[in-house]
């Protein structure tokens, strides 16, 4: 068996996972807080066939994925007008929980809205979390009620109620969570992170604006960071990587057709 044969398949295999990445990176160029991926590459394992005065001699078998990496570098922040849109404008991750599982995640998609019950919540239902809890804004059914509120680059809420007061939700002001190393993070879809203990998290999450975390831009929202002249560029210099190594295994190919030929 030719080797060539071994070293083009394996690179049309590996060509193919980086078109998968590309392409969903493509898909969510529009997506909230979306963070593009990108694949790197090894050398697959060398065949010695001896040494000589000037070192080993070695022929290699192809190449192999050594890691997807996500690029967690910020996107762009947009104005909504929508004040329960928020966006980091810095370091920093909202913290969110399944109300029903009370499962965790972590998420830079600040799409949020107020239910019917007073929580603050994301597109998908999860409560968002503050500094001691899921944040509750008064509803109608209290008294006073409110009539509006605001809130701050550090995270405080402050609700106006219909008696001039101003009180802060249940749960407090918005916290955020930060990790030594991101790139362990899990994405489970909805754009939401769980957060394996690999990734390094914060003893104790932390007010926006201190211990490196970003500030909070309400009324925004951070936008995906894919750069889309850079994946077209990449998904070009791939489509021609692949077409090579099909060529590659044509001609090897042909070079075993010659050899059986050989025997007529």
């Amino acid at each position: 068996m030719l080797l060539s044969f071994d070293s083009g398949v394996s690179a049309l295999q590996q060509f193919q996972q980086q078109i998968n990445v590309i392409a969903n990176n493509i898909a969510n160029v529009n997506t909230v807080g979306f963070k593009s991926a990108s694949v790197s590459f090894a050398d697959a394992f060398s065949q010695s066939l001896g040494s000589t005065a000037a070192g080993s001699t070695q022929i290699g078998t192809g190449v192999i994925t050594a890691s997807i990496t996500n690029n967690f570098a910020a996107g762009a922040i947009s104005s909504t007008g929508v004040q329960t849109d928020l966006a980091i404008n810095g370091n920093g991750f909202f913290m969110v929980k399944d109300s029903v599982s009370g499962s965790s995640y972590v998420t830079q998609d600040g799409t949020f809205t107020i239910d019917n019950s007073g929580y603050l919540v994301t597109s998908g239902g999860m409560r968002v979390q503050g500094a001691s809890g899921d944040i509750q804004f008064p509803t109608a059914s209290t008294s006073p009620t409110m009539t509006g509120y605001s809130i701050g680059s550090d995270g405080v809420i402050a609700v106006r109620m219909s008696d001039n007061t101003t009180v802060a939700p249940t749960g407090g002001a918005l916290a955020l969570q930060n990790f030594t190393n991101p790139g362990q993070l899990v994405k489970v879809g909805g754009n939401l992170y769980s957060a394996p203990a690999a990734a390094g998290a914060l003893a104790t999450p932390g007010k926006p604006g201190s211990s490196g975390l970003g500030t909070i831009v309400s009324g925004s929202l951070e936008m995906s960071n894919v750069d889309l002249a850079g994946q077209l560029t990449s998904l070009i210099t791939t489509q021609r990587a692949y077409e090579a190594n099909s060529k590659v295994i044509t001609t090897s190919d042909e070079i075993l057709q010659t050899l059986v030929n050989l025997k007529r």
